[in-house]
């Protein structure tokens, strides 16, 4: 499966809530601003214990690069309102994804780092 199709196909599922079908190998690890979830059953886990904040997105696809092992994406997740601009690399073994790479804004920028304009 490409690259792309695999992509599509973890967005299809989160959008549709169907995790357990998350295209993602054994060896699965998430980065983000939270810190690394690995493998794949703890990442699983987390999701479940967590549920009302992973499901009911939107996304809102805005840029995407596919290579044969890795892809980027830029989008816009929508729930309740509330709006998370995030960017993925993606990496790909076997034809599933084993890393995923995310970067997001988690909070407030902290007074004595904000640019004055």
């Amino acid at each position: 499966m490409k690259s792309k199709n695999v992509v599509e196909k973890w967005f299809d599922c989160w959008e549709s809530g169907k995790l357990n079908e998350l295209p993602i190998t054994d060896s699965f690890s998430h980065t983000s601003p939270f810190g690394v979830i690995e493998p794949k059953s703890k990442y699983l886990e987390v999701v479940q214990t967590n549920t009302e904040k992973f499901l009911e997105h939107k996304f809102v696809i805005h840029d995407a690069f596919y290579a044969p092992n890795k892809a980027v994406v830029r989008y816009t997740a929508y729930q309740a309102g509330q709006a998370l601009n995030v960017s993925e690399w993606y990496y790909f073994e076997g034809g599933l994804i084993d890393k995923i790479i995310a970067d997001y804004n988690v909070g407030d920028i902290e007074k004595d780092q904000r640019l004055e304009i």
